[in-house]
């Protein structure tokens, strides 16, 4: 199959959404920013292998786009039913689309027909072109709805309360919960809360076009940013935005926000709050008094419609809390390390040069190829400094993270006192110790060439002499100076006199 330019994690997203949320191509399209011909290709693919959501969801990405192999079965293959004689049976009290599409199927036991979804989808189109207008239906568990009320409330440092505001489709089950700004992060913690507060996950959250969520706004084909995604991927939903100057794609939480104004914000408005925490803990009482409110034309409440039907359709809420976090591309260096804030952390020595995406949280930094997780660190606050896995670098370079002065100190030891002194002489003559490793290095090259009690008595002469230079101890073994030291006496000892200079002057 030829390599696709959408990762792998977004083609499992269009089969979650397809065989699972039994979504249609158009919402998952604009969910997850493609064309409604890459979700048709890739949810045939899907059925041309037999898979459905179950068999699907534990298989890691090279073993899905193995599955995945084949050819798709071609929409013109399909047996499409005659969508007017659909339109007059659905009249019929009692019938129901589900009736119809089982019927069909049963006709063409042997020729290909849409699944469920996509036949229902069929005839929504044709009844578009009946009539100019249709009432939105919100299924139970389906949808919800995200927006911020218009009027905020005074603090007494005189900062604003924000009020964002979330309603289940299905239900009208409403939430309400005040931040400080409007950001993505106070979108976000929002969402969180929201979540919370109903005890599940909802297939999709449907929020206004707003700046701080949305990278690209768009009237057809919104994309929410790496931040919101990496949001939706971690609580098992999609985010899908509501069109610019379309308030009936959320009408729902449009009456919210009026209900929240009116039954919530009017209430509070003559009060005084030093904090957020204050008004959250004022906003909880009167939240719950209106989901407990009768309506007007059901039966029921916001309260009792959410307990029979939004509650049992819900997801279950992931495990782990979602901890915020943002994308940002970077580029490993030649030292197999990328750099952020200032900072730098160690990747694979094999992704030298390549773009990774590095995931940032307030406690860790994850760098990711192609959608896989290469490297894990903890958040280092250091400018200027690094954090290194030994195991990513080259085996030269961990080699030469091995050598240390006090290493290189006991080596020299190990061969002689004087040895020993030469080395540490070596380390503090320079300005850092790691300056003088490729020196000691070299006494360990001589130690292998001319053998170590040779290289001590070098040592010996070159103390004595005052140097410590390696091309000088490297001459005195190459002259024999060492075996001469070692071996004979000298006759004549000079005697100290203030003019005579000693060996010292010539260093």
């Amino acid at each position: 199959m030829p390599a696709s330019r959408i990762t792998m994690r977004k083609i499992k997203d269009i089969l979650r959404l397809k065989l699972e949320a039994r979504l249609s191509h158009e919402r998952i399209a604009a969910a997850l920013d493609l064309s409604k011909g890459v979700v048709t290709k890739y949810v045939g693919l899907a059925a041309a292998a037999g898979l459905d959501w179950p068999s699907i969801a534990p298989l890691d990405e090279g073993a899905l786009l193995r599955r995945l192999a084949g050819q798709p079965t071609r929409p013109s293959d399909f047996v499409l039913p005659d969508y007017g004689h659909l339109h007059q049976e659905l009249r019929r009290k009692g019938m129901t689309l589900m009736l119809l599409w089982e019927e069909h199927v049963q006709a063409h036991p042997d020729e290909p027909t849409h699944r469920y979804s996509q036949f229902c989808e069929n005839y929504r189109r044709y009844a578009k072109t009946l009539k100019r207008s249709m009432r939105q239906i919100h299924r139970a568990g389906e949808k919800l709805f995200v927006d911020f009320a218009g009027p905020t409330l005074t603090l007494e440092d005189a900062s604003r309360a924000h009020i964002f505001v979330a309603a289940l489709g299905a239900s009208s089950y409403t939430f309400a919960y005040a931040t400080p700004r409007e950001t993505m992060a106070d979108w976000l913690e929002g969402c969180v809360q929201a979540l919370n507060f109903i005890g599940g996950v909802p297939q999709l959250i449907v929020p206004d076009n707003p700046k701080a969520m949305i990278a690209q706004p768009d009237r057809y084909e919104p994309r929410p940013n790496d931040t919101v995604q990496d949001f939706a991927s971690h609580y098992g939903t999609s985010v899908l935005p509501a069109r610019p100057r379309h308030p009936q794609d959320k009408a729902k939480v449009e009456s919210a926000v009026q209900v929240v104004e009116r039954w919530i914000l009017m209430r509070l408005s003559h009060q005084r709050f030093h904090s957020l925490e204050e008004v959250n803990a004022a906003i909880a009482p009167l939240l719950q008094q209106l989901n407990a409110k009768p309506f007007q034309k059901l039966p029921g409440s916001r309260a009792s419609a959410f307990a029979e039907l939004d509650a049992p359709a819900l997801m279950a809420l992931p495990l782990q809390p979602w901890e915020f976090a943002t994308y940002k591309t970077v580029r490993v260096h030649i030292d197999c390390h990328i750099e952020l804030d200032g900072h730098r952390y160690s990747v694979p020595q094999a992704l030298v040069g390549q773009p990774l995406q590095a995931r940032v949280t307030a406690r860790a930094v994850e760098m990711l190829h192609r959608g896989q997780r290469v490297a894990a660190h903890a958040r280092s606050a250091h400018k200027g400094g690094y954090t290194t896995v030994v195991e990513h670098l080259p085996a030269s370079h961990r080699a030469h993270l091995e050598w240390t002065p006090e290493r290189l100190i006991h080596w020299g030891q190990s061969i002689g006192a004087a040895t020993g002194r030469t080395v540490e002489r070596i380390l503090n003559e320079r300005r850092h110790p790691e300056h003088g490793y490729r020196a000691c290095l070299g006494l360990l090259s001589l130690a292998k060439k001319y053998g170590k009690p040779r290289l001590e008595a070098a040592c010996c002469v070159a103390l004595e002499l005052g140097t410590t230079q390696g091309k000088h101890i490297r001459d005195i073994l190459i002259n024999g100076r060492d075996r001469v030291a070692t071996q004979s006496t000298p006759e004549w000892t000079s005697p100290a006199h203030a003019h005579v200079r000693g060996p010292g002057y010539y260093q």
